[in-house]
């Protein structure tokens, strides 16, 4: 098989697994989608990487010697339906690479990632990608069993917080604009939205 190191190689209507996406060496930052490759947008702008600088510190203290870790981007997740054990690389049809993620079942941790569902996962919009987190990723996570789904909104200032219920669906739980905002799965964390979106 031919080493792949430009993405022009590939062919961007085939179905891809995870076991192909590991021997991959182009510059390109794809994501897969149910075996489609997604290109991901361009590097993140100084808002985007400053709010997610602010969350990643603000979670990171807050996680410190507690069971859950926290990662950020770069970084794979592998998902899947829920309903399913543990895949094989050749059977993941989907890696993606969210902003943040907490994951509390380190079960699910290898060198590679996170194999299967974070327990959070926050994606910070930007100008690019604003429909693929808000539809395609919205369902993805849904399906996967993310618990809880955070998407911040870097102009308005503002995060959405989606929770998903018992039948597997994502309902709106609350939309902060100010003061602080609190993770379902996490009560007690307060997170002070003067301090995600402070810019100095």
């Amino acid at each position: 098989m031919p080493k792949i190191t430009q993405l022009s190689q590939l062919d961007l209507t085939k179905t891809y697994s995870y076991a192909d996406y590991l021997t991959w060496q182009f510059d390109e930052a794809v994501e897969l989608i149910k075996g489609k490759i997604m290109l991901m947008s361009p590097a993140p702008n100084v808002k985007h990487q400053g709010i997610s600088m602010n969350l990643s510190s603000l979670l990171h203290s807050y996680f410190h010697h507690k069971k859950c870790r926290v990662y950020a981007a770069p970084f794979d997740v592998r998902l899947y339906d829920r309903k399913k054990s543990i895949l094989a690389n050749k059977e993941i049809h989907t890696v993606v690479q969210p902003d943040l993620c907490v994951i509390c079942d380190t079960d699910k941790l290898d060198e590679q990632g996170c194999n299967g569902a974070p327990d959070w996962i926050i994606e910070i919009l930007s100008k690019g990608n604003s429909k693929r987190e808000m539809q395609i990723k919205y369902a993805l996570y849904a399906e996967s069993g993310v618990s809880e789904y955070w998407l911040v909104y870097p102009y308005e200032q503002a995060i959405y917080q989606f929770v998903l219920d018992d039948d597997g669906h994502y309902q709106l739980k609350a939309m902060y604009a100010n003061g602080i905002a609190t993770p379902h799965l996490f009560p007690e964390l307060s997170i002070d939205l003067s301090e995600v979106f402070d810019d100095e």
